[in-house]
């Protein structure tokens, strides 16, 4: 595929994100703004939960609105946590990516994981269900992929790498563990990369992983996304200038 393709098929894919410490009302208007393009608009917008009320005012009309809960830490009580999914989902929340307690994966409590990630599907109910798993701070092929896993059984609609707000975000090497176990699952779970995408280039090194392991048909928004605050202006210039 060449680059100008993946780029228009990687806006379709964006979700558009802000989370900083000092958003404000005018730069997640300034945001959404960013969100339709002359090729077509972004699949999301995502922000904290105290602007989906802005977001849904001033995105463009089918651009979904995301939120992220227990961010970035990913520590906070599991009673918390369904405290902060229902409020969004209240507030207009159409899509939610929590974070995974993954220092409870990395201190051996898979079942304290797998409680947090039922509890997350059942708030959800007919809601996307994207679970940042923090692969940089699990380091681990193993532990990836164990993470990748008890998403799957546990039913989210995607594994998502990184808070970006870590050392490491995403890396192919981590996406292509969590690829393969999406593909040996057999399940229509999708797979978002977040974290340190700035470049054209950077954004279609995930477009490719994915074709490569599950197939062309998972290339759209149902199944793949890029979650980017600065990406887009790349893209657009990779399609105006035609390579």
């Amino acid at each position: 595929m060449d680059n100008p393709t993946a780029a228009k098929n990687m806006i379709s894919s964006l979700d558009l994100t802000s989370l900083n410490h000092n958003d404000t009302t005018e730069t997640i208007t300034t945001l959404c703004r960013k969100a339709e393009t002359k090729y077509g608009n972004v699949a999301a917008i995502c922000v904290y939960p105290q602007f989906i009320s802005v977001a849904l005012r001033e995105a463009p009309q089918g651009v979904k609105i995301a939120t992220v809960v227990n961010f970035p830490e990913g520590n906070s009580d599991i009673k918390n946590v369904e405290k902060e999914i229902k409020k969004a989902i209240k507030s207009g929340a159409d899509e939610i990516d929590a974070v995974l307690p993954y220092k409870q994966l990395l201190s051996g409590n898979e079942e304290y994981c797998r409680q947090y990630l039922q509890m997350c599907r059942n708030c959800c109910e007919e809601k996307t269900l994207k679970i940042i798993i923090e692969s940089g701070e699990l380091k681990t092929t193993a532990l990836i992929k164990k993470a990748s896993q008890m998403c799957i059984e546990e039913g989210a609609d995607f594994i998502k790498t990184s808070t970006g707000k870590t050392k490491v975000s995403a890396t192919p090497e981590a996406a292509n563990a969590i690829l393969e176990v999406i593909k040996a699952s057999g399940k229509n779970v999708g797979f978002k990369a977040s974290g340190g995408i700035k470049t054209t280039e950077d954004a279609k090194k995930y477009l490719v992983l994915v074709n490569a392991i599950l197939g062309n048909a998972r290339i759209s928004k149902k199944h793949f996304r890029i979650g980017a605050s600065s990406v887009l202006s790349d893209l657009l210039k990779t399609i105006e200038q035609g390579f």
